[in-house]
Parts: structure tokens; sequence; C-alpha cells
């Protein structure tokens, strides 16, 4: 029987394609349209959806918090128990909940990209819900366990050492890891879409490695530093002041100018100088 060449030869090219990387502008594209579409999203559906994702990033602290302890204190603990700080993300991402560092980032392309006033006040008003949707969560998540018997009172103790933790360093030394945090969390992002059936490994491991560094993330920090206001331990507006506003100085700078910016100019202003 006779071989059909042409067919074999198409059969692998598309194989060669199949496992061929995407090129960055392809990545880029991605990227872009889902910027588009978080911004096509009305206020009330990124209410209920910025919520949920506080709630849900509670249990980052939550998971840390149970396997500490449960396991002895020793140099090795960090490297087990941090894998519960991935837990959240993995919990919010997979759930296409809105997350400020995550969701919001994409944003920024269509903005540098069209350069639009009107658009502009779109991506304020995404990261406004968004993040005050987050924020609220954390804290109902940290008043919950702070204060109710959910959590055994040893579990509580842990809690309680996880945000005295968050809150050790100094404004500019959390602004300074708060940037690095936000330039990982916005290369997940760029990771993700053609990650395929690794899209879990890659939260887990760049959600680890934002853990197990101590990198501030202006959502997952704040639970735990919402969890000592529960507890009366530390002042509202001394947490907003403390971690809250320099995690969210030090994301936003990691975020967009270190990666959407750098990927904008990579790859959408190379592309038209080229032309």
């Amino acid at each position: 029987m006779p071989v059909d060449k042409k067919r074999v030869k198409d059969k692998q090219e598309d194989e060669i394609i199949d496992r061929t990387a995407p090129p960055g502008e392809v990545i880029y594209e991605a990227v872009y349209a889902e910027g588009e579409h978080e911004l096509e999203r009305n206020s009330l559906e990124l209410v209920f959806s910025g919520l949920a994702a506080g709630l849900s990033m509670g249990f980052s602290m939550m998971t840390e918090g149970v396997l500490q302890n449960h396991l002895p204190n020793a140099t090795w603990q960090p490297l087990i128990t941090k894998f519960g700080y991935s837990v959240g993300f993995v919990v919010v991402i997979l759930g296409r909940q809105q997350l400020f560092t995550k969701n919001t980032l994409t944003v920024i392309l269509p903005l540098l990209r069209e350069k639009k006033i009107d658009i502009l006040f779109n991506v304020a008003r995404l990261w406004a819900i968004v993040l005050i949707g987050n924020l609220i969560g954390a804290f109902v998540f940290a008043w919950l366990a702070g204060n109710s018997n959910i959590f055994s009172p040893e579990i509580r103790d842990t809690f309680s050492k996880i945000g005295q933790s968050s809150m050790a360093a100094d404004f500019w030394t959390i602004v300074l890891r708060a940037a690095v945090s936000g330039w990982l969390i916005a290369l997940m992002v760029w990771l993700l879409p053609f990650a395929e059936s690794a899209r879990l490994w890659v939260i887990i491991i760049l959600a680890y490695v934002v853990g197990i560094a101590e990198l501030p993330h202006v959502v997952a920090g704040t639970v735990e530093s919402f969890y000592l206001v529960s507890t009366g331990a530390l002042g509202f507006w001394h947490s907003i002041g403390s971690y809250v506003l320099p995690a969210f100085i030090g994301n936003v700078i990691g975020g967009v100018a270190l990666v959407a910016v750098g990927a904008h100019a990579e790859f959408f202003e190379a592309e038209e100088v080229s032309e």
C-alpha cells in the first residue's frame, strides 16, 4: 500500500507545532485578550468575585498554620509549611476569582496599547473594586479565625506567630520585598495561558517561592495582619499603614513596571518599530 508522503509530512509538521513553545508575541496577545475581558466585567460581578478571592486567600494562612502546628519546630519546617501558602493561590486562580496582582495586571496591557483616558478610568475602577473586595474578604476570614472555635487555641496561637512575622519588617523593606513578589505573580500571569497541564505546578511553585522567601503579598499577607487586628493585638490603621500600604505599593511596582511594561515594550512596541 503506497504511503501518502504529503499526509505524513503534514502530520509531522502538526506534531512539531504541538511540541514547540509558543512565541512571546502569542503569549502577549493571549494576556492582552484576557485583560480586555476583565475590563468588560461589570462592577457587581467584580465585587462578589473579589470578596470570594479575599476569603479564599485565607486558606493560605490556614493551611500554613495547621502544617506548622503539627510539625516539629526544626530548621527544615518552613520548607514544608510554606507549601500551605500556595493553597489560597491555587483556589483563587483555578477558581477564576478576582485577585489583586493577578487579574489586575492583565488590564495594564490594553491601557498601554490604547493609551485612552476611558481605559485608564476603567482600570482604576477594576483595581479599586477588586482590592477593596479582596481586603474585606481577608478581614472576614481573619475575624472568623480569631473570634470563633473553628480552630483550636494551639492553631490560633500559630496564626498569631505568622501574623507577627509578616509585620516584622519596616515600611520600605516591605515595599522592596513586595516588588519582587509582584514580579513573580505577574510572571505567573505570563506563564499560565500556555502552561496547559502544568498550570497547577506553575501556581504552586511560584506561590511557594513567594512564601518561602517571605515576600509580602497585599492580600495573602493582609489576612495574617488582619488576624492580629481581629484578636486586638494590632490596631486596624496600624495594619493598613504598616503592611497593606507598602505591600500594595511594592506589588504594583513589581507587577506593572517590571513585567507588564517590560513585556509590552518587548513585544508590542518592538513590533510597531519593525513595521
